[in-house]
């Protein structure tokens, strides 16, 4: 009866964690670049097949795990799927079509400077004559350098990323790519940040300028997704108040009982 206590709270702080997650998502619906989020959960089922199919142990001496009183929180996971582009007519809007990310020189607040990746191609061109972002970090060429550009002469530019003035080729912004996104983690204000074990590859994809990825957050399917994250949290919580009235008989209605059975013997 008590464990189906601890059931119950384990199913509510999971779902509480899958609310946090779809909020973040509706937060960002408007981010240029985002990419959403998700939350996964482990059944019993999942974790003995794996258990049951890992080799790495003699099977005699093979142990299957203590007993979980509830739902075992899995991971949270990025979506890469590329949002749809919106023109914007800007010159140094870009956009990328397929697998990649800009390259970014992040200047921390600490004076740290690091190279960050983003999908977010809404830059400009500062008093300096250099491209950066919103943020006002610097947009890196193929050279890993700062890309400058003269303010006053209308860019074109290709789809491999080269930026031309007056017909000379200035720059070319660099767009890498990973071979494995499970070694990317999310940084904060957009950016990607590759961890140990992350391994660039050559990007494939299309540059196109006057364009913006939008977020690839699915409004509708998040609103619905809220509804049921929110259903299963109160279905839960009627759970633990069904428990603690089973107690409370328990407790208090038989505990008396008994006394006066007692009482009469």
């Amino acid at each position: 009866m008590v464990k189906g206590l601890y059931t119950s709270a384990t199913g509510m702080i999971n779902e509480q964690r899958r609310v946090d997650v779809l909020a973040n998502n509706l937060a960002n619906s408007s981010t240029t670049g985002f990419k959403a989020e998700g939350s996964t959960s482990e059944a019993f089922y999942d974790v003995l097949a794996y258990k049951i199919k890992d080799t790495s142990e003699p099977f005699a001496a093979r142990r299957l795990g203590a007993m979980n009183l509830g739902v075992k929180i899995g991971e949270t996971y990025t979506d890469y799927s590329e949002g749809s582009f919106i023109t914007t007519g800007n010159d140094y809007d870009m956009a990328l079509s397929g697998k990649g990310f800009f390259a970014i020189e992040f200047t921390s607040k600490d004076g740290e400077v690091s190279t960050k990746y983003t999908r977010a191609g809404d830059f400009i061109v500062n008093t300096k004559g250099e491209l950066v972002n919103k943020n006002g970090d610097y947009v890196l060429d193929t050279n890993g350098q700062h890309i400058i550009l003269d303010p006053i002469v209308k860019p074109t530019m290709g789809l491999d990323g080269t930026i031309y003035q007056n017909g000379n080729a200035v720059a070319t912004i660099q767009v890498q790519d990973f071979e494995d996104y499970n070694y990317l983690k999310k940084y904060g204000e957009n950016y990607y940040d590759p961890v140990e074990g992350a391994t660039p590859v050559e990007s494939t994809a299309t540059v196109y300028n006057g364009m913006l990825e939008a977020s690839n957050v699915q409004t509708v399917k998040e609103m619905v997704n809220l509804i049921n994250f929110q259903r299963a949290y109160e279905t839960n919580q009627k759970m633990i108040q069904a428990h603690n009235e089973t107690l409370d008989v328990a407790v208090n209605q038989l505990g008396k009982i008994g006394r006066a059975s007692c009482r009469e013997r």
